[in-house]
């Protein structure tokens, strides 16, 4: 099986393969996207092609699958899937752009291939996206939600949540939650009726961000009683606003590996970690209270 992953900007090779290196590499990268992105905002693009990534974790060489990067619209042909990486998503929607992948993209998407966005993958196949640049970004689109872009603040607002995750849990086993690491992260606000929430997230009564009605209502969860969707399903798109590449958690990509399989694509119903055993990331990044 061989599993495309977008490669224009951003966390594609964490996807793919990578040894675990100290946190510290993971806030140099993303400082240095940060910037790059203001440097973008001023220069023609013309046929740069930007990739910082630092490798974090194996993702899917744990579970030995192939991964392809993925810069031009005919590579898309070889492959059955396709991973839409965290990155900075104005960047990585003017290189898509320039590059004339969005047709290919969003007929990818139609033929009912599977198709995974984490962070800024996730805006990508939104139908609609909220707090934008100025003159907004194109979208693939496909997957029947609003999102907000910066919904949990800039670089240094990011942190790490323990979320609830059932239905993971019920089908890769493992415990009942997952560490999942937000970096200047998004957050969908609105579903369709064919959507399915796979994770949510308490929202602080004391949280910066745009008052929205959209916010799902509950009572004690926290004291302000709000929720925000941060990992939905709907047919073959999977979408997550956190970066599961970066922990060494894989269920999430088994998860996604196991959705090729239910369309026929692929075989992948027996997918498991390395050494048979689940292993729970830890890091230092502030948890979300």
């Amino acid at each position: 099986m061989a599993v495309g992953v977008l490669a224009l900007q951003g966390s594609f090779n964490e996807h793919i393969a990578g040894t675990p290196l100290l946190l510290l590499l993971l806030s140099l990268n993303q400082y240095i996207h940060s910037l790059l992105v203001h440097i973008m905002d001023i220069i023609e693009l013309n046929s740069l092609s930007l990739s910082l990534s630092l490798s974090l974790s194996p993702a899917l060489r744990r579970l030995g699958v192939k991964g392809v990067e993925i810069r031009k619209p005919e590579q898309l042909q070889s492959v059955t899937s396709l991973i839409i990486p965290g990155g900075e998503s104005t960047t990585m929607a003017k290189l898509a752009e320039y590059h004339n992948l969005f047709p290919a993209l969003r007929e990818f998407v139609k033929m009912g291939k599977p198709v995974w966005g984490t962070c800024a993958g996730l805006i990508f196949l939104a139908n609609k996206a909220t707090g934008q640049k100025s003159g907004g970004q194109e979208l693939i689109g496909g997957l029947d939600c609003t999102v907000h872009r910066n919904f949990f603040g800039s670089q240094i607002q990011s942190f790490e949540a323990e979320i609830p995750v059932p239905q993971i849990a019920d089908k890769e086993g493992g415990p009942p939650t997952f560490r999942a690491v937000f970096i200047r992260a998004p957050a969908i606000l609105e579903v369709g009726p064919e959507v399915v929430v796979l994770a949510d997230i308490p929202v602080s009564s004391n949280k910066a961000v745009d008052p929205n009605p959209a916010l799902e209502s509950t009572e004690g969860s926290t004291g302000s009683g709000e929720k925000v969707i941060v990992a939905v399903k709907q047919g073959n798109l999977l979408a997550t606003a956190f970066h599961p590449e970066l922990t060494t958690d894989t269920r999430w990509h088994s998860y996604f590996l196991k959705m090729v399989d239910e369309v026929g694509e692929g075989a992948s119903s027996s997918i498991c970690a390395v050494g048979g055993e689940f292993q729970k990331s830890r890091t230092d990044l502030p948890v979300y209270q």
